[in-house]
């Protein structure tokens, strides 16, 4: 198992890969070459996931073991001592049977040289228990207040310093901010509106394997352990997997006060598919149609194959969003979901907060901008816009909202007013002033989730 969270993690530096694609098909090979139980799927889960989110850490921890800069520590020999950092430090393994068989895992996939290093190193680490290690390698709180929740918590500065500026207060709400980007997420299902319901997705799990949503009526949450593709909604496309404030976004929108005709609604960045399902379902319970376009080809077919059974009116294209093939004033609700850092999603995806840099926002921004004045555009007088996006950076969010509103960048204003997206989403706490809303892992259990409404007003 520690062979193949060592692959899983050389996937993920050589090709930029994502964890939760490259593991899944490593452990069902697995699975069928041998004795590979699920516990030890769990394991080399834990092992990977665990390495990746602890990554800062477990490298500050390691330069101070060894006697040359890290960037001219081998990656390779890098991912074994994280790996071996890891069920040192944050597991119940023994430390003796951790670092043999680190010891054993480098033997074999780096040679016996390499070994002595890594054995030598691990050694170190074993001496110390986690707290006292990030004593000694993280400055000071008083003195450096970023570096320090940099290396405790395991983000890169630059995060730290957005997400707090996005949070604001003070340090207890980014402390658990960033903790809960460490925790493993919950796996969330969505009953699919029209196609199936919560209480028969929880009616079809095996008892105590399933929790009712915190806030969205459509959801189901699994126990640790549940695998969505054992249930049979899921197999049959009744039902998916789906973040709670995913949810919230897509019934915010549907649910948005409107006046006259309700019949056309557009979601614009359709892809890989789990909100256009769910409006979908929500507008052919209204009698109205969806359509659902995507730029990307492969991600079209996503949502194709989400969408297939609804049992309400809707087409699928594959359109780029910026110069869209429908005409002004033609849709009644829209929902622009846009291209993001992504940094609303770091417990699913922890690589992406050491793959992510600062410049990749000045990348997005015109796109974001672009895709919500089309939206605008496109949206009739009276219309709602939902502009989403799975990141609590305010360079993506309010920013961008406002930048389009004023005509900022020498485009022409649009003339929209904000409607408040608070009450849209009852129940649910902690939504700040309004009138848009986002959501927070530490706060709601979800992914960090924006979404901001605006009526279209001439």
């Amino acid at each position: 198992m520690r062979i193949l969270a060592f692959e899983a993690l050389r996937a993920v530096d050589e090709r930029d890969a994502y964890a939760n694609l490259v593991l899944p098909p490593l452990l069902r090979k697995a699975r069928e070459e041998g004795d590979f139980d699920a516990r030890d799927a769990a394991l080399a889960t834990e092992l990977v996931y665990g390495t990746l989110r602890r990554q800062g850490t477990y490298d500050a921890i390691v330069a101070a073991c060894v006697d040359r800069p890290l960037r001219e520590v081998d990656p390779p020999v890098l991912d074994v001592l994280s790996l071996g950092a890891h069920q040192l430090l944050a597991t119940r393994i023994p430390s003796h049977a951790a670092v043999s068989a680190s010891v054993e895992l480098a033997r074999v996939v780096l040679g016996d040289g390499r070994a002595k290093f890594v054995n030598a190193v691990l050694r170190k680490i074993a001496r110390d228990d986690l707290d006292t290690w990030v004593e000694r390698v993280a400055p000071p709180y008083d003195k450096d207040a970023e570096e320090h929740l940099a290396v405790v918590h395991s983000h890169p500065r630059w995060i730290v310093s957005a997400l707090w500026d996005a949070l604001g207060g003070g340090r207890a709400g980014i402390e658990d901010l960033l903790e809960a980007d460490n925790e493993r997420p919950e796996v969330t299902l969505v009953a699919r509106p029209g196609r199936s319901t919560a209480d028969e997705l929880l009616g079809s799990l095996e008892e105590d394997a399933g929790l009712p949503g915190r806030w969205s009526p459509h959801a189901v949450r699994l126990v640790e352990g549940g695998e969505p593709g054992a249930v049979e909604a899921v197999r049959e496309g009744r039902a998916g997997v789906q973040d709670e404030g995913s949810q919230l976004v897509a019934m915010a929108l549907a649910n948005a006060p409107l006046e006259g005709s309700d019949t056309r609604w557009l979601d614009g960045c359709a892809g890989p598919g789990g909100k256009a399902a769910m409006l979908a379902g929500l507008a052919a319970q209204r009698g109205a149609s969806l359509l659902a376009s995507e730029k990307q080809p492969h991600r079209a077919r996503l949502v194709e194959r989400a969408l297939a059974g609804n049992p309400g009116p809707y087409q699928v294209i594959t359109a780029d969003g910026t110069r869209p093939p429908w005409g002004p004033g033609v849709f009644d609700r829209v929902l622009m979901d846009v291209p993001c850092s992504g940094l609303g999603a770091l417990r699913r995806r922890p690589e992406s907060r050491w793959r992510r840099r600062p410049e990749d926002l000045e990348g997005f921004a015109p796109l974001q901008r672009a895709l919500l004045r089309e939206a605008l555009k496109a949206v009739r007088v009276g219309g709602v816009v939902g502009y989403a996006t799975c990141s609590p950076h305010l360079a993506e969010t309010r920013v961008v909202v406002d930048d389009v509103l004023r005509g900022r960048g020498g485009n022409t204003p649009i003339e929209a007013e904000w409607v408040d997206a608070r009450p849209l989403m009852p129940g649910v706490p902690a939504l700040g002033d309004g009138p848009d809303v986002q959501l927070w892992p530490h706060l709601h259990g979800t992914d960090a989730m924006y979404l901001a409404l605006l009526r279209r007003t001439a």
